[in-house]
C-alpha cells in the first residue's frame, strides 16, 4: 500500500516537474534583440521613436520585458553606421531596424542573414537593398517614404510664401550623398520652373551652418531651402537663431523644425515612417520573412506653417495656405 502512495507521490512529482521544465527554459532563453540605429538625436527624433516603439507594443513586444531594443543615435555622423552594424551582426541580433538610407545600405554589406528593416527616401530598387517593392526577396525590406521626390513641391510652397523671391539658397549636407545628390539632380529644373535663380551652399558642422548664413545675407537671397538631413534636424535651434538674425524666410522638410522657429516645413511624416518600421520589426520578431513583406510606400505628407515667424518676416500668409497646411503654428 506504502509503495503505491510513494509512486504516485513520485509520478505527480514527476508531472509537477515536467510542467516546470519547459517554464523554467523558457525563462532563461535570451529575449531577442534588435538593433536600431537612427540618424539623428533622441531629442530631435523623440516624437518618430515613441511611433516605433508604439507599433512594437501593438505587436506585443514590450522593451525590458519581452525583447531588448538597443537604440544606436548617429547624431547626423553617418560614417560611424558601418562599424555600428558589423557589431549588431557580430553579436548575431535578431533583427536590425535602421530608418535611414545610409543604414540600410550599411546594414545589407553587412550581413545577408539578419532581417533589415529599413526606411529610405530613395527607390530601394535603384539602391539595390530589394530585387522588387512587391517582393524584396532578400534579409530586408522596410518603407519608401519619398522626402527627395517631393523637392519641386516645397520650392512652389515657399515660392508662394516669399512670392517677390527670385534668389534662393539651398543649403546641402554633402555628407548625407544619398539626399544631397538627389536634390542637386532635382532643384535646378523644379526653380527655373518657377523662375527662380538658386545658389548651392555645402554645411555638414555648425561652424559651416554659419558660414552658409554669411554668404545667404552678402549674395542676397531672398529665402532659404534647407535640405532633409538628420544633422540640420539637430541643430534646427541654430538655424531658427541665424533666420531670425537675418531675417529671411526659411524651408525645411520636418515639422521638428517648423515648430522650432522656422517659417514652413512639407515633407514625408516621418513619425509615420518610423511606426512602419515598428510595424515590420514586430512582424519579424514573430516569425515573418522580410522576403515576402512588400516595401510600403508612404503616403503620409505634412505641410506646417509657423504663423508667428511669418509675421515676424513681414509675411502675409494667404489664407488658401493656411487651410491647405496640416498645422499652422500662432
Amino acid at each position: 500500500m506504502s509503495s503505491h502512495i510513494g509512486r504516485r507521490k513520485f509520478l505527480a512529482t514527476l508531472g509537477r516537474a515536467a510542467v516546470a521544465w519547459p517554464l523554467a527554459a523558457r525563462a532563461q532563453q535570451p529575449m531577442p534583440v534588435v538593433g536600431f540605429i537612427a540618424s539623428g538625436t533622441p531629442d530631435g527624433m523623440a516624437r518618430s521613436a515613441a511611433a516605433f516603439r508604439s507599433a512594437l507594443g501593438e505587436a506585443g513586444f514590450i522593451g525590458g520585458q519581452n525583447v531588448t531594443v538597443e537604440y544606436h543615435w548617429l547624431e547626423g555622423d553617418y560614417n560611424r553606421a558601418p562599424a555600428l552594424m558589423a557589431d549588431l551582426v557580430r553579436r548575431r541580433v535578431a533583427v536590425i531596424a535602421t530608418p535611414f538610407s545610409q543604414g540600410a545600405v550599411a546594414a545589407k554589406a553587412a550581413t545577408t542573414t539578419i532581417p533589415i528593416v529599413f526606411g529610405v527616401s530613395e527607390d530601394p530598387v535603384k539602391l539595390g537593398l530589394v530585387a522588387s517593392l512587391a517582393r524584396p526577396g532578400g534579409n530586408l525590406t522596410g518603407i519608401n517614404f519619398f522626402a527627395t521626390e517631393l523637392t519641386a513641391k516645397r520650392l512652389a510652397l515657399l515660392r508662394e510664401l516669399v512670392p517677390k523671391a527670385t534668389r534662393m539658397a539651398v543649403v546641402i549636407n554633402p555628407v548625407n550623398r544619398a539626399i544631397s545628390e538627389v536634390i542637386l539632380r532635382d532643384i535646378p529644373e523644379a526653380a527655373r520652373a518657377i523662375g527662380l535663380e538658386i545658389q548651392v551652399l555645402n554645411a555638414s558642422t555648425s561652424r559651416e551652418i554659419e558660414a552658409a548664413f554669411v554668404a545667404i545675407v552678402r549674395e542676397r537671397a531672398n529665402a532659404v531651402f534647407i535640405a532633409p538631413d538628420a544633422f540640420y534636424t539637430s541643430r534646427r535651434s541654430q538655424f531658427v537663431t541665424l533666420a531670425a538674425r537675418d531675417r529671411i524666410p526659411t524651408s525645411c522638410a520636418n515639422r521638428e523644425m517648423a515648430e522650432a522657429g522656422l517659417l514652413m516645413s512639407y515633407g514625408a511624416n516621418v513619425a509615420d515612417m518610423f511606426r512602419q518600421v515598428g510595424v515590420y520589426t514586430g512582424r519579424i520578431l514573430k516569425g515573418a520573412k522580410p522576403a515576402e513583406l512588400p516595401v510600403v510606400q508612404s503616403t503620409k505628407f505634412e505641410f506646417v506653417i509657423n504663423l508667428q515667424t511669418a509675421r515676424a518676416l513681414g509675411l502675409d500668409v494667404p489664407l488658401h495656405l493656411q487651410q491647405l497646411a496640416d498645422e499652422v503654428i500662432e
